[in-house]
């Protein structure tokens, strides 16, 4: 299993930045799919709507008056393994006078892995995939705006059977749901935004309910400034910035009596109790989603206190003093932002660029790709660049498009 480790561990650092308290399930549903996103940075929440639109913002799906399919297969994290692939399939449906249907499947399949015993025997092989499909619609308000909603079905398989002290199944399915908004033309013609609330849903669980974490709420909020068009020549700005909405918190002690908990959440003595005397959490946790889109902007710096960093749940005389440091600025530090340029000529030849920026994913990666769109067909390309050894080093990306 070390091989599976090593690598999830790179994919879980490698596709967002996650604060250094807080910590999501199914991280999958945050790679981003479509060379022409690849090519632009990954900046695509304000883009063009096409059949990618249900990922990306389903508002836009509303913009389309088009049918339309599209695939991609690519390697992941190739620099760590060689048998982790990503595969992408969507498709976009236009009703008029109702809206646009949508949807997605995701399938990253981990690859082969080595079951192993207590005894580090060898119980064979099985495979590990994560997987999940979603249903959207997006309708329009306006002639310029438009509203969409996603809802999906999550499905993580690690490991059907666990051994030792973890009996049980490396197996969960769960749900979620993404809302967004979409405007063309916003405060003046050639400036296009979108905003997207993703992955909202209850806590993930695969063996213990007690070690549940929430999935990768994410706030994306982007634009699209195409500043010169013409009719053969058009070149376009795009610009994302992603915040993560997940609060986790380690054990603190918040009342200053150097234990944590040992009261209920009336504040009465309680040893098994979690909370302190003035009835708030003491115990490692994470906020559910409708508190984490408000609580994910401060963590626990703002609360104060001494981490127990041992999870012994009592403050020692090393513990003391260590309480979490921190402002609103270092919440900043933890938006990935993405920046892309975009030519075309006519509608048959695209190129790209961009570059990825996540200070604390320690990400600093340019991106690069191409196009090619004749009648219904579409082939893309997108490339992110990694020096050597990096996570994302030479990472490619290939897209097909198909309307129908």
């Amino acid at each position: 299993m070390n091989r599976f480790t090593f690598a999830f561990l790179g994919l879980f650092l490698s596709i967002t930045a996650v604060s250094a308290q807080s910590t999501a399930s199914a991280i999958f549903l945050l790679i981003a799919p479509g060379a022409a996103a690849g090519g632009t940075g990954e900046a695509h929440v304000a883009a063009a709507p096409d059949a990618y639109a249900s990922y990306w913002n389903p508002a836009a799906l509303a913009f389309t008056r088009k049918n339309e399919v599209v695939y991609q297969r690519s390697a992941w994290l190739p620099n760590l393994a060689n048998d982790i692939n990503y595969n992408f399939f969507g498709l976009d449906y236009h009703m008029p006078g109702i809206g646009t249907f949508g949807g997605h499947l995701i399938y990253l399949d981990l690859g082969q892995q080595d079951r192993r015993g207590e005894a580090d025997e060898d119980l064979g092989t099985f495979r590990s995939y994560m997987a999940a499909a979603t249903v959207g619609f997006g309708t329009q308000m306006s002639t310029k705006s438009s509203i969409g909603i996603n809802a999906k079905i999550i499905h993580q398989s690690l490991s059907t059977v666990l051994t030792g002290a973890e009996k049980g199944k490396g197996v969960s399915t769960d749900f979620a749901f993404d809302f967004a908004y979409y405007r063309q033309q916003f405060l003046f013609r050639s400036l296009d935004i979108g905003l997207a609330f993703t992955n909202i849903g209850p806590k993930i669980a695969f063996v213990d309910e007690d070690q549940a974490d929430p999935p990768p709420t994410n706030l994306k909020a982007g634009i699209k400034w195409r500043f010169i068009e013409s009719a053969f020549n058009s070149m376009s700005l795009y610009y994302d910035a992603n915040k993560m909405l997940v609060s986790s918190h380690p054990a603190i002690d918040l009342d200053n009596d150097h234990v944590i908990g040992n009261y209920d959440k009336d504040g009465n003595i309680s040893p098994d109790g979690g909370y302190s005397k003035d009835g708030r959490v003491e115990l490692a946790h994470s906020d559910p989603w409708y508190l984490a889109i408000f609580t994910s902007w401060w963590d626990e710096w703002y609360y104060g206190g001494d981490v127990d960093i041992d999870s012994d749940g009592v403050i020692d005389s090393t513990e003391i003093g260590n309480e979490s440091k921190g402002s609103f600025a270092n919440e900043l530090e933890t938006i990935t932002h993405n920046i892309g340029f975009e030519y075309w000529y006519s509608t048959y030849f695209a190129i790209r660029a961009g570059f990825i920026y996540d200070k604390l994913g320690k990400i600093n990666n340019p991106t690069f790709g191409a196009g090619i769109h004749y009648g219904p067909y579409g082939f893309d390309f997108g490339y992110i660049y990694g020096e050597q050894g990096h996570p994302l080093e030479n990472t490619m990306r290939f897209s097909l498009n198909m309307e129908f």
